[in-house]
């Protein structure tokens, strides 16, 4: 019965967003959705529109020739009287314009993507870490997990260093099969710390005066749900990576822990996330997190997938539509019901 209702909403809205939707929008319900190949006419005239669509054409042509973008002034200021990129707002823009140019159908050899590329890439640490954006202290594996994630979209899988970042990224996994941020939420909850201020715990731990943090121990100590999907979204988009055990176990860790409270208290922490939509999509919520279990073969067959579907399907409003949760958007709206239906063809495909 949930099977037969899930090929009826597919129908419905796909029908529906097909009418109304921008071309990116509907180049994707195309390919994702329906299936649509190359030798499609709808598909080919999709494909030409993306290209001459507005808001693509902004960002591409105001892209610097060192692949980065402008940024308001103040915060130009604030970069600048800090360590500079990776650290600031540079790095932060590069990563989200990235991820909306793919949205927008664009190839790496277009404008100034490659240099973009190359760019993010000049900052990576013997280690194989990018730092950034927020301070030069100690990585994160959630903006790492972006970094991986457009660098895999735009063909650099092959690339070396491109492989040595992935490979820092598993190299992280903690007991549990879940992702953490270094030192802030491992050895920040050790009992004499906790009542630490934020910022007065970073100092300590850049003079040096903390424990090691180790990915591997603190076993009392759970993952982010959040930072764990962060790292799954950028690791999954290589096929090879998308095969590996540790993602499987990161997506395991995720599903487990379906609608619940983030452990963590500085990322996230309130289950209320889990039902909160936006467009662009961002870690911390249940769409973005069912987009990639689907992507990652979970079916009908897993039981814990019934109760998030469900969900899905009775966010779905009366026109057909999944709308923005805090302010329903035409367009945003629009994206947004194009990752539900892809969410629900591909969780019925995995039967």
């Amino acid at each position: 019965m949930l099977l037969d209702e899930i090929e009826r909403v597919v129908q419905e809205s796909s029908r529906k967003l097909l009418q109304v939707s921008v071309p990116p929008v509907k180049y994707w319900l195309l390919v994702d959705t329906l299936g649509r190949d190359e030798g499609d006419s709808l598909l080919r005239k999709t494909v030409a529109e993306c290209k001459a669509y507005p808001p693509r054409m902004r960002l591409l042509e105001s892209m610097n020739e060192d692949g980065t973008w402008p940024i308001s002034r103040a915060r130009k200021a604030a970069e600048d009287a800090g360590p500079g990129p990776p650290i600031g707002w540079t790095y932060a823009t590069m990563l989200q314009n990235l991820q909306l140019l793919e949205d927008y159908v664009t190839d790496r050899e277009e404008a100034h993507i490659q240099a973009a590329l190359e760019k993010i890439l000049s900052w990576q640490s013997e280690e194989g870490y990018i730092l950034g954006p927020k301070h030069d202290i100690f990585p994160f594996p959630q903006y790492n997990g972006y970094a991986v994630r457009d660098l895999f979209i735009y063909g650099m899988e092959k690339d070396l260093r491109v492989k040595k970042l992935a490979d820092w990224l598993l190299s992280m996994q903690r007991h549990d099969g879940g992702w953490g941020v270094p030192f802030q939420q491992d050895v920040k909850y050790l009992p004499e710390y906790r009542a630490v201020r934020t910022s007065d715990f970073l100092q300590l731990v850049r003079k040096g005066e903390t424990p090691e943090s180790d990915p591997k121990g603190y076993t009392d100590v759970p993952s982010c749900i959040w930072t764990t999907l962060m790292v799954i979204r950028g690791l999954a988009h290589s096929r090879e990576y998308r095969r590996r055990r540790e993602i499987r176990r990161g997506a395991d860790f995720v599903l487990d822990r379906f609608f619940k409270r983030n452990w963590r208290h500085s990322y996230y922490n309130s289950e209320i996330y889990w039902t909160r939509i936006k467009y662009p999509p961002y870690p911390g919520n249940g769409l973005t997190a069912l987009y990639w279990l689907t992507r990652l073969g979970y079916g009908p067959g897993d039981e814990r997938m019934e109760k998030p579907i469900r969900w899905l399907l009775g966010a779905r409003h009366g026109d057909g539509f999944w709308w923005q949760s805090d302010r329903p958007h035409a367009q945003k709206d629009q994206w947004i019901t194009g990752f539900a239906v892809d969410v629900l063809n591909k969780y019925s495909e995995n039967k």
